[in-house]
């Protein structure tokens, strides 16, 4: 009789359950296991260190970071080289910096981004960018600085979730199911149906017995009702895209019920064309306009305070799939008293702004153009080219067992990029959980199964949330390393599919 599989999903770790015995499945994006809060599960090492010495090497296709071949080393080298050789740059770099962060960063972010993004950069524009230290690190302070776990009602995370986010909520207080909850995602991105009904029962609801907040503003900041979690271009995971007529649509839906848009901007410049190019460049594809800037072109909201003007949406962008986890380097992009109300973060004001000497070489990066060129002849034609190869070996290897793939973000765009590959495995087969045990145990092949990445407890419908999806990650291993996990892949889904029809045949 073929095992009864179940997997339970948490976006902080998911539980394989057989019979006997369960197994968590922690996170390996970071050498540290990932928090188990709000799971039944309990922490054990990670996958990584889990895996045991093998015949065969392992193959990591679900660490989600840059390949060290793409890494700009020399132009780091030169450009601390160009700081430690100037005194008027070296000492302020190696000092204290000013709350919102290094500022020629903060003007060649502004000249850059208004490029990228075709905006035209006013006088002011610096003013709209907050130099932080990475996506991750600036939402927590960002959920510290502008949300209170009882004013604020609760977390909105588009699901299927990038899970590491899931513990900064939680930090903040935003942990279970009252307060952290998952929106289904559609084709344009984001149900906004769903999202909007939720919203309005929730304020309807509360409305009338709201607590006390705990934390008093102050005149630099405003606490939201809401927060909505979005990654909207090449979501990670599901590789989608949010339209445009879908970011207009919840931003306005933002702005009738306070809520603050987080929007993680980071793969907005890694995408490239799904034809086929021979050429080893890959200029930058215009990204659609940021949720920040469609806030921004409507002014000031029923909800802002007086004379103020902090805005409904927020750009999270980083540098860290550009240039380098390790630089610790990213910015905000928001309205100027938004990004005031982020500098008086405690931590920022005590400690001075985040990353300052590493802000003093991503600068010469940005004003030389160095990154740019970088960007175009080695980091997206690598992305570009492994993605194309991994989408070869699976319509190859996992077509024939029924496999379907997404190839492009917006569909009909032709559009590709970011750094995975969301998968759904045939209907009638063995889970994605059944699916990445085997290949671990088997294959020494680590994969993220869907499960992973649901939101806390969230059931949205009925049945089990992405237990039939997987995602594969292109951006970290080798040409080699890439086909042949999908080989091994195939194996083990060949492996048991088959099983599955000797035992129901064998009935």
């Amino acid at each position: 009789m073929r095992r009864s599989w179940t997997t339970t999903g948490r976006c902080l770790g998911v539980v394989y359950r057989t019979r006997r015995r369960y197994i968590p499945f922690n996170s390996i994006t970071s050498p540290r296991p990932a928090s188990t809060m709000g799971s039944k599960a309990v922490s054990l090492p990670s996958l990584e260190a889990e895996a045991k010495p093998k015949p065969k090497p392992l193959i990591n296709l679900l660490r989600g970071w840059p390949s060290p071949a793409v890494l700009p080393v020399s132009l780091l080298r030169q450009a601390a080289d160009e700081v430690f050789s100037d005194e008027r740059v070296y000492v302020p770099a190696l000092q204290y910096g000013p709350d919102p962060g290094y500022q020629p960063l903060r003007e060649a972010l502004a000249t850059w981004l208004g490029s990228v993004y075709r905006v035209a950069a006013a006088g002011r524009a610096a003013d709209e960018i907050c130099v932080t230290g990475g996506a991750s690190q600036n939402m927590a302070c960002v959920l510290a600085s502008f949300t209170d776990p009882a004013w604020t009602r609760g977390v909105w995370a588009v699901m299927p979730c990038y899970y590491l986010a899931c513990p900064i909520f939680g930090d903040a207080g935003f942990a279970g199911p009252e307060r952290l909850r998952g929106v289904p995602e559609d084709e344009e991105g984001v149900d906004i149906g769903w999202l909007e009904g939720r919203l309005r029962e929730c304020d309807e609801r509360e409305g009338e017995g709201d607590r006390p907040a705990y934390k008093t503003p102050g005149p630099h900041r405003k606490l939201y009702r809401h927060i909505i979690y979005v990654v909207p271009t090449c979501a990670n995971p599901s590789g989608k895209t949010m339209t445009l007529a879908r970011r207009q649509a919840l931003v306005r839906l933002a702005r009738r019920h306070d809520a603050l848009i987080i929007s993680d901007d980071v793969y907005d410049l890694l995408q490239w064309p799904t034809t086929p190019s021979p050429s080893p460049f890959s200029p930058l594809l215009p990204p659609l306009p940021r949720l920040s800037d469609i806030d921004l072109s409507l002014g000031r909201s029923e909800f802002d305070p007086p004379d103020k003007h902090f805005g409904h949406a927020i750009s999270n962008g980083s540098f860290s799939k550009l240039v380098g986890p390790g630089v610790r380097t990213g910015w905000t992009h928001a309205s100027p008293d938004f990004v005031t109300g982020l500098s008086q973060n405690g931590a920022t004001r005590s400690g001075g702004a985040p990353s300052q000497l590493c802000a003093a070489m991503v600068t010469r990066l940005l004003a030389s153009g160095q990154l740019d060129e970088h960007l175009a002849n080695v980091t997206r034609p690598a992305l570009r080219d492994r993605h194309a190869l991994m989408l070869r070996c699976i319509r190859r290897e996992l077509g024939p067992l029924g496999v379907r793939v997404r190839e492009e973000g917006e569909a009909g765009s032709n559009v590709a990029g970011g750094y995975f590959v969301w998968l759904t495995l045939p209907e009638g087969g063995p889970t994605a959980g059944e699916v990445a045990e085997r290949a671990r145990e088997v294959e020494n092949l680590v994969i993220a199964p869907g499960g992973l990445f649901v939101v806390g407890d969230a059931v949205i419908g009925e049945g089990e949330q992405f237990g039939m999806n997987m995602r594969l990650c292109f951006s970290w291993e080798g040409v080699e390393e890439v086909e042949e996990g999908v080989v091994r892949l195939g194996r083990v889904l060949g492996g048991l599919m088959g099983e599955g029809g000797q035992k129901k045949g064998g009935g």
